[in-house]
This record gives C-alpha cells, sequence and structure tokens, in this order.
C-alpha cells in the first residue's frame, strides 16, 4: 500500500471511530458551549482587547482536550497492529491532517458561538478566518505530536500540559498578534510578515515531529 493510500485510510478511520462514538467532539463542544455560557451568565461587556485573549485561551484549552487522547486513547496493541500495517510517516501525517480538521471545525464553531454571545467585534473577517486556521494547524502539530511522546507515559495528561507549553507560547502569541490587527486594535504594517512567521513555525514544527517521530513510534 503506497505512503498516500495509508494516509487516507488511517484518516478515514479515525474519522469513522469519531464519528460513531463521539466522545472527543461531544465533551469539546459541551467545554465550549459551557464557558461561553459562563461569559453569557456573567453579562459582563467584554472590552476588544479581552475579547481577543479570551477566545484565544477558549480555543487552545479546547484544542488539549481534542488532541490529549490522539495517542493516548489507542491501547499498546492497538500500537503494535498499527505498526504491523501502516509506516510511522503515515500514521503521524494521517493524525494531523485529521486533528486540523477536528480543530479547524471546532475553533469556527468556537468562533461563532462567541460571537453570538460576546459580539463580533473582528473588521477583517477573512483575514480572521485565516489566521484561524494557521493558529488550528499549529496547535494540531504540537499537541499531536506530544500526545505521541507521551502516550506510553504515567499521568500523561500533566506530561502533555509540561511539555506543550514552550511549544505553544510563540503560536499563541503571534496568534493574539496578528488577531489584534484583524479586530483593528493595532494597525501593523508586517502583518504578511508576521503570517509568514506563523507558516513557518507551523512547517518547522511539521519538519521536527516527521523527523522524530519514528523513533517515537519504534519505542
Amino acid at each position: 500500500m503506497g505512503l498516500t493510500k495509508e494516509i487516507w485510510a488511517l484518516f478515514k478511520k479515525d474519522l469513522l471511530l469519531e464519528l460513531r462514538q463521539g466522545y472527543t467532539l461531544g465533551g469539546v463542544l459541551l467545554y465550549v458551549f459551557s464557558t461561553v455560557f459562563i461569559v453569557y451568565i456573567a453579562s459582563i461587556r467584554i472590552p476588544i482587547a479581552f475579547w481577543n485573549v479570551l477566545f484565544w485561551i477558549i480555543v487552545l484549552f479546547a484544542s488539549v482536550n481534542a488532541i490529549a487522547k490522539s495517542f493516548v486513547q489507542e491501547g499498546q496493541g492497538r500500537r503494535m497492529y498499527y505498526y504491523t500495517l501502516a509506516s510511522p510517516i503515515a500514521v503521524i501525517v494521517s493524525k494531523v491532517i485529521y486533528n486540523v480538521f477536528l480543530l479547524t471545525v471546532l475553533t469556527l464553531l468556537s468562533y461563532w458561538t462567541f460571537s453570538v454571545v460576546a459580539g463580533n467585534p473582528v473588521k477583517n473577517q477573512w483575514q480572521f478566518l485565516f489566521i484561524l486556521f494557521l493558529g488550528s494547524t499549529g496547535f494540531s502539530i504540537a499537541f499531536t505530536f506530544v500526545s505521541a511522546i507521551v502516550s506510553g507515559t504515567k499521568n500523561n495528561a500533566t506530561l502533555m500540559a509540561i511539555l506543550s507549553f514552550p511549544i505553544i507560547i510563540p503560536i499563541l502569541l503571534t496568534l493574539i498578534k496578528l488577531s489584534a490587527n484583524a479586530l483593528g486594535l493595532i494597525t501593523d504594517t508586517s502583518i504578511g510578515t508576521d503570517m509568514l512567521i506563523l507558516v513557518a513555525i507551523d512547517m518547522m514544527l511539521l519538519g521536527l515531529t516527521l523527523i522524530l517521530f519514528p523513533n517515537v513510534w519504534k519505542d
């Protein structure tokens, strides 16, 4: 089986399992709606700067909850079975693609829900949507690889938070800056450069993941 077919088969498997079980998606949606509902109950007028930061905090924790079980939920026996059927590159690429898809959907739902409850101060919608996609991609790559590292350890949730923190901070800071521009909080003439930096971070994380994951997979 070619690499593309392996990736597609593994992606389809993850998607079908999620559609049948719905544990991850249901739990994350419950978290998002609960958080937004608390904002609604508080009935606080949120300044635009706080709107920006609060939105990305919601997305960040939703991402952790959605991707934390990428490898953790699969037992040792299943991982050994995949090891005999597919290459490690196909496994990690399929996981990343699936998680990018999942996080993009969740981020768009979070954006829509948060906008209904707290208002939508975004001035440049297309720019903001592109930033959402770049952020979903960066979070997916980082959390997927960290999930693979901690999947065979005890207290994997704690380890995932600790290992992810230094990786996520530069992505999160760049996203908040780019979003501030889309919201009209700042006028950044180097917005294109900042987007290229975020794309470069995503590509660097993907490259490191593809290089290091085969060693993690063997262990």
